[in-house]
């Protein structure tokens, strides 16, 4: 269920994407402001990344297979990885136009009005989108959904500062704001490209699990151990949906295989009640195994 519902979001991004872009385009076009060409750039960015985003939720779901076992997970963060990268692209496409307009700067009393407000009217469709991206794709632990999220809020507040400065150029006259803004929204992008890739990356390097997850799991090994004598080695990692769990469970030496295959059982069901997404593996060791720090059960 969570994986249709990712896929179904990815599907309704790519839809909202080609909505805002086509009002974007239609709102430069009535104006001919460099500022807004750029805003629309950015959503032609948005496009090939829902698209992207898309592959990646159906390609993440499949089940783990002989070459994969595993599982598919992280084709989420080649997806993001790909989508910061198309965003810093953008970026630099943007201040090669705002460069060429500052040499050839128009009148803004030339600007059609009504541009301004259709271009208002994708930056609604965006901020609503972005905020149940941002949401869902957080509860369903999907990076390539939340990467998508920030990126159309990062596409909101350019389009505010777009609309304001065009707004106040069109009170002042004062033309060079058009391309000067498109430097701004230049440097916006490329400071949310960068976020995406580097959040990306760390997920694509098997890095741990948040911290309050892991306090989590530590509290529940406390308490669903019972009758082991220590838990220790706790490693977690991220990816994608998937949250793996390892650690090593020390019980008496004479315990049998039987009730200590109880224990971890309990462990693991423990486990899935908070997070159901996660794949527990426990090595059970026998009590000469024993470290000086660990998780007491009790």
């Amino acid at each position: 269920m969570q994986a249709m519902n990712a896929e179904r979001l990815a599907l309704g991004t790519i839809l909202i994407a080609l909505l805002v872009l086509g009002l974007k385009l239609v709102a430069w076009q009535l104006t001919d402001s460099v500022a807004l060409f750029s805003d629309a750039l950015e959503s032609l960015v948005n496009v090939g990344g829902a698209v992207m985003a898309w592959i990646a939720v159906h390609y993440a779901k499949r089940p783990a297979d002989a070459g994969h076992p595993f599982g598919h997970y992280k084709a989420e963060y080649f997806s993001a990885v790909l989508e910061g990268i198309m965003i810093i692209i953008a970026a630099l496409l943007i201040v090669q136009q705002s460069v060429q307009a500052l040499g050839n700067l128009g009148s803004p009393q030339d600007w059609g009005r009504a541009g301004l407000l259709v271009n208002g009217l994708a930056l609604v469709v965006n901020l609503l989108w972005a905020r149940l991206l941002v949401s869902r794709g957080g509860r369903l632990n999907s990076p390539a959904l939340t990467a998508g999220g920030r990126h159309l809020m990062s596409d909101v507040w350019t389009s505010v500062g777009v609309l304001l400065g065009l707004g106040l150029a069109l009170v002042t006259g004062w033309a060079v704001l058009d391309p000067l803004l498109a430097l701004l929204v230049a440097v916006n992008i490329l400071r949310e490209g960068y976020g995406v890739v580097a959040s990306s990356v760390n997920g694509l390097m098997d890095s741990a699990a948040p911290e309050e997850e892991r306090s989590r799991i530590e509290d529940l090994l406390h308490h669903a151990a019972v009758g082991a004598l220590q838990v220790h080695g706790l490693k977690t990692r991220r990816a994608g949906v998937a949250l793996f769990v390892e650690c090593h469970m020390v019980v008496e030496g004479t315990m049998t295989v039987q009730a200590s295959h109880a224990i971890c059982d309990r462990i693991e069901e423990a486990i899935q009640v908070d997070f159901p997404e996660a794949l527990v593996t426990i090595h059970v060791e026998p009590e000469h195994k024993l470290e000086p720090s660990g998780i007491a059960p009790g």
